[in-house]
């Protein structure tokens, strides 16, 4: 194992994924920096994915109030939605997913390790999200969709499954064991459809 003082001379290049080799003209301060910016934009993706599924369940409550409010509010939420989208969500994940690749292509030994191979099933399964989110959008703007709010109050919390899941694997790495790491994130899915099914019983009380 090398020090960090060579590493940062030039020497044989290490990554900090666990020892994972970089390419031998690839410097340390390189690598960390595309490192970091996929870390902010992916930040920034999930932050617009979080806050979208909340404005779709503005919206179908919006529906639901006096016709003259709803002609204020559904367009003040529909103009929030394509801001929150085209300007924060949509250029945050293209970005977020250039820096990845660029990881791994700055890093390809990282594709042996069987946890960012667990990690790029996800980023599927976030892939398919966000296009099926994308759907939901789009339906919202041209007025026809007809889901409830406690569907997009389910909907949100996919995203938040994802990203344990992602963050999990990304630090702990091998150290953690699949099936304690399943469990975890089945536990989590009880918690959360357990706090929603308790703020609509709480909701439903107070009226």
């Amino acid at each position: 194992m090398y020090s960090a003082a060579g590493l940062m001379n030039g020497q044989q290049l290490l990554s900090f994924e666990k020892g994972v080799p970089l390419e031998q003209y690839i410097g340390v301060d390189y690598y960390l920096y595309i490192k970091a910016l996929h870390l902010i934009f992916v930040i920034t993706y999930f932050a617009g994915l979080f806050y979208m599924p909340r404005l779709m369940v503005y919206l179908v409550e919006a529906a639901d109030r006096p016709q003259a409010e709803s002609d204020i509010i559904i367009p003040q939420l529909q103009l929030m939605m394509r801001r929150l989208w085209q300007i924060i969500t949509v250029p945050s994940a293209i970005l977020g997913l250039i820096f990845g690749l660029w990881m791994l292509w700055t890093n390809p030994f990282l594709l042996g390790k069987s946890w960012m191979l667990v990690k790029l099933v996800f980023v599927g399964l976030l892939v398919l999200y966000h296009i099926k989110t994308h759907r939901f959008y789009k339906a919202f703007l041209q007025g026809n969709c007809h889901r409830s709010a406690r569907f997009f109050r389910i909907w949100n919390e996919g995203a938040t499954l994802i990203l344990f899941a992602v963050i999990f694997l990304a630090i702990l790495k091998d150290s953690i064991h699949w099936i304690f790491g399943l469990l975890g994130l089945f536990g989590l899915a009880f918690l959360l459809m357990l706090g929603i099914r308790l703020y609509k019983r709480h909701r439903n009380k107070n009226g």
